[in-house]
């Protein structure tokens, strides 16, 4: 057949046609938007992904955890979402796969540390500048000279906690709602009028600095990252967040103070309280401090679904994009979540694999590019770029009181090391 112009510009046409195209299905899947799937359609062993529920059947036995919810997404796809046992020991209300706990530590990443690589991306934030910089507050302090990074990685040297709940004073507190006492930390539990400004936030500029350049884990360093983000961007951390991700990303209940949109039936109670508020915690945050600080802090006072914080997670992997939208720089996010410490496994905010790999944290099988975090309320989740897997737990251990078996029967690592096995055994 003769080629004339007219059939070369045509094949040319379809040649350049073709390309856009592939390009542009490329380009959709570096852009996911978290859809459900069967688990081979990944490559993934779903007989494999069963032995999760033998395991959790051991923690729902043993009293780990009254219940949990387990959410598993591979290459952008939802391969396993599942809810077990109930809220309570009553057995009275089954745990469903969109029902709300309260994140505890999981607010360091999902709350503060992204308000962080916000406002660094925004210029407003700088690693290296001592804190005294964006707090006048800290200047001739002994906080003075920590900067932003030392923060970040649990170096800056101060106290794990401040038992601030101890010395509340009866005048501190009543039953009942008032101007005078406004702030809600419990059932019939206000707070006097300002008491974070004037009770909490002295007592945190006094602290001691006990362990300088050593890694302590400190949720005093989110109070303070706390305070410096709203100072540099003139907003709450609560309005900030909702605002920049939470809204945008369509997340129907990731936020603080959960009560406020979300009826008490689908928020999973936390613990009984014997000691602080003296009754059972329902969608109020667990965390003393952070209670007691208005349901709002940088260490905790989070509250999701497990759907809520995979779309997070999710945004995450995609360095910072989701659905069409940017929300971060990818070198912020590279940045934040690769190992940033010399004396410890952490990153900027985030938790990593440990290089000991005989504790197999948080799994035998993690790469090292893994990151994530845990919560004191029996919360884990963790992001594997080099296999593009998100895993994420959610439980209410404390409930009712304070145990530590999810971690001795090491339930969540070891439901971690089976979804990985369901990845390397997989079979066409």
């Amino acid at each position: 057949m003769k080629i004339t112009p007219l059939l070369f510009l045509l094949y040319l046409s379809s040649i350049l046609s073709n390309h856009i195209k592939t390009n542009a299905q490329s380009h959709s899947n570096t852009l996911n938007i978290l859809a459900y799937t069967n688990p081979e359609n990944v490559q993934v062993n779903a007989e494999k992904l069963n032995q999760i529920d033998t395991i959790i059947q051991q923690a729902l036995k043993e009293k780990a955890t009254p219940g949990a919810i387990i959410l598993v997404a591979k290459s952008g796809k939802i391969i396993f979402h599942k809810a077990y046992g109930y809220k309570t020991y009553s057995q009275l209300e089954k745990v469903t796969p969109d029902d709300i706990y309260d994140l505890a530590s999981i607010t360091k990443i999902a709350a503060t540390t992204l308000a962080t690589m916000l406002l660094f991306d925004q210029h407003k934030i700088d690693l290296n500048a001592h804190i005294d910089t964006y707090l006048p507050a800290l200047k001739g302090t002994n906080k003075a000279t920590i900067t932003i990074k030392d923060l970040l990685l649990h170096q800056a040297g101060l106290v794990p906690f401040i038992p601030f709940y101890k010395d509340l004073k009866t005048s501190d507190w009543q039953r009942n709602f008032s101007t005078e006492y406004p702030t809600q930390v419990a059932d019939s539990f206000f707070i006097k009028k300002n008491f974070f400004e004037l009770e909490m936030w002295p007592t945190i500029l006094n602290s001691p600095i006990k362990t300088p350049n050593k890694y302590v884990y400190s949720d005093l360093s989110m109070y303070l990252m706390r305070a410096i983000i709203e100072k540099q961007s003139s907003l709450t951390l609560q309005e900030l967040v909702y605002k920049t991700f939470y809204e945008p990303l369509g997340l129907e209940t990731m936020n603080f103070k959960p009560l406020q949109k979300t009826p008490r039936l689908k928020i999973v109670p936390s613990e009984v309280d014997t000691i602080f508020r003296k009754q059972e915690i329902r969608g109020f945050v667990h965390d003393p401090g952070a209670a007691l600080a208005g349901g709002i802090a940088g260490h905790a006072g989070l509250f999701s679904n497990a759907k809520d914080l995979a779309t997070i997670s999710q945004m995450l992997l995609q360095h910072g994009e989701y659905n069409g939208k940017r929300y971060l720089n990818p070198t912020t996010v590279t940045l934040f979540t690769s190992k940033q410490s010399t004396i410890s496994r952490r990153g900027l905010g985030f938790d990593k694999r440990d290089a000991d790999t005989t504790k197999h944290y948080p799994s035998r099988y993690a790469s090292e590019s893994t990151f994530g975090h845990t919560g004191f309320t029996g919360t884990c989740v963790w992001i594997d770029p080099e296999h593009e897997l998100i895993y994420i737990f959610l439980s209410n251990r404390l409930y009712p009181y304070n145990n530590s078996k999810l971690n001795t029967l090491n339930i969540r690592s070891r439901i971690h090391d089976v979804i990985y096995e369901a990845i390397l055994n997989y079979k066409k």
